[in-house]
């Protein structure tokens, strides 16, 4: 197992800045980096925000917030994560950019440096394929939001190594995570599991069955979920919904994986959920 010290963040976003905070608060040296500046000052100063807030609900004292926002560093190069010994990317959940992105990691990050990606569907075998390390890559799959969420889904290719897996392992439970193991198929444990329940529920809207809030409602009330499928896609975002389940129609060729078309035209029409304000429900921005 590898003594991991300086974690290095692709994406600034959701994900990544929660990945960050996390990753600071345990004692990790952290650099964030993101490609836009406007997304990089939102997400660090978003993360700072989290840490005093918590400070004042007494989560932590407000020395700890300090330290813990001290460890973060920011770059818009992502040559500056060459000294990461563990990187995780959290871009969004597309084929072609998490290939690129990967493509460039191998060549800026140091040889013998772990990749690691967010991605909640996309293979890690291919990921990992594109690079010229394919046994220090895996899948390190954090639930949202990361800091309060207490899962990592950890996901081997089929050329990840034991000691690779073992260290993003050990990483995640120094993070205060539950890691369990899933293989490398599409969709992973999850979202095998959560992305056809939500498609169901919009296709129980699509075709009258109940309304969205009554859809959510029951669900809730009747099986104990704390949170209705609808309103669980509109947090996550209906286009990484929609492209969670092309991953699993695609990669499994099963038409119970077809996604629903009212789905499809939400996205269309840029109704991504809680994040632009509407989706099956409409939220302040």
């Amino acid at each position: 197992m590898r003594n991991i010290q300086v974690v290095g963040i692709v994406g600034a976003g959701q994900m990544g800045r929660g990945i960050a905070q996390v990753a600071a608060q345990t004692g990790f040296t952290v650099i964030l980096f993101d490609a836009f500046k406007n997304s990089l000052d939102f997400g660090h100063q978003f993360i700072k925000t989290q840490l005093d807030k918590g400070a004042e609900k007494g989560k932590w004292t407000a020395e700890e917030a300090q330290k813990a926002f001290a460890r973060i560093s920011t770059t818009l190069e992502m040559s500056e994560l060459k000294t990461c010994d563990l990187v995780v990317e959290a871009a969004t959940e597309r084929k072609d950019l998490k290939f690129d992105i990967f493509r460039k990691l191998d060549e800026v990050v140091k040889a013998d440096a772990i990749l690691a990606s967010n991605t909640s569907s996309i293979s890690i075998t291919e990921i990992a394929a594109v690079t010229k390390r394919p046994h220090l890559v895996a899948g390190m799959h954090f639930m949202n939001p990361v800091p309060v969420m207490k899962l990592v889904e950890g996901i081997r290719g089929l050329e990840t190594s034991d000691e690779t897996f073992n260290t993003v392992a050990a990483v995640s439970e120094k993070m205060g995570k539950i890691f369990i193991r899933a293989q490398d198929y599409p969709g992973f444990a999850v979202n095998r599991i959560l992305m056809p329940m939500i498609n169901e529920a919009v296709y129980a809207l699509y075709e009258g069955v109940a309304s969205a809030k009554d859809i959510d409602t029951a669900m809730k009330l009747g099986t104990n979920q704390p949170m209705g499928p609808l309103e669980l896609a509109d947090f996550i975002g209906l286009d990484t919904c929609l492209a969670i389940m092309n991953v699993l129609h695609d990669g499994l060729g099963d038409t119970k994986y077809r996604p629903c078309p009212l789905l499809k035209q939400y996205v269309a029409a840029g109704r991504y959920g809680k994040k632009n304000g509407k989706g099956f429900h409409t939220y302040d921005k």
